[in-house]
């Protein structure tokens, strides 16, 4: 059920036909933290998708999905999840990025996701849900305390908007974040995890680039985690740059 309303909802974006049998009648939809008609978001646009990956968490009944349309008329990177009750979509929620947002390229984005491996992980060797949300847990953290211990694996890689830490040390860790000014924390995560592709995304709010918003900005952290250790980081944060 998780892959096949992820299947329409790309199939939606795409068409730009919000219209989605699997949604609630009463389906919640936000577009950077903020309440959206779904019929006037981005998904009544019919956008160019280049590439897609998607998450699924059984546990709680939620996907992810990540959507990079580099070659759209009007490039987009744009992280959704949805939430599900009774086999329908209650709530979708987007960081939506584009020109003019932190670090965006849509086409360094594109060209980097499709370098990686997402590969199906064996059962015997997969992560708990536990390691995987701590991994990534870990990582938010350390931003606001450098002490904070984050298992970064060798090679591990961060794409921040359109830039790649891998791109010319790629069996290296190069996902090492420095501690910003203090008081930082990351706040109101919400998380998809699939210990299938030992992946986790949080959705949070990141307080450092504008100043007019002290709680934090609209962002989004999708790691890949293999053997407990953080493979591949993707950040996306839809703010333009102050």
């Amino acid at each position: 059920m998780l892959q096949d309303a992820t299947a329409a909802y790309i199939r939606a974006q795409a068409g730009g036909l919000p219209s989605m049998s699997a949604l609630s009648s009463n389906v919640s939809y936000v577009e950077n933290d903020q309440p959206v008609d779904i019929k006037k978001g981005v998904l009544s646009q019919a956008i160019t998708i280049d590439f897609n990956r998607s998450l699924y968490d059984t546990t709680q009944c939620a996907t992810f999905t990540e959507l990079s349309a580099a070659t759209n008329k009007k490039p987009y990177v744009i992280q959704t999840r949805m939430l599900f009750t009774d086999d329908k979509i209650t709530f979708m929620g987007s960081v939506v990025a584009k020109d003019g947002d932190w670090a965006f390229n849509a086409t360094g984005q594109l060209y980097w996701s499709k370098q990686e491996k997402w590969d199906s992980i064996p059962q015997a060797k997969q992560d708990t849900r536990a390691v995987i949300k701590a991994a990534g847990d870990a990582y938010l953290d350390s931003w606001g305390d450098g002490t904070v211990k984050v298992p970064y694996g060798t090679p591990c890689s961060r794409l921040e908007g359109g830039s790649y830490t891998g791109g010319k040390n790629p069996t290296t860790n190069t996902c090492k974040m420095p501690e910003f000014p203090k008081p930082f924390k990351i706040t109101n995560r919400r998380y998809v995890i699939d210990e299938e592709l030992g992946g986790v995304d949080i959705f949070n709010d990141f307080p450092f680039i504008d100043k007019a918003k002290p709680d934090g900005t609209p962002s989004a952290n999708l790691i890949r985690v293999e053997g407990g250790q953080i493979r591949y980081i993707h950040e996306v944060t839809a703010e333009e740059q102050r």
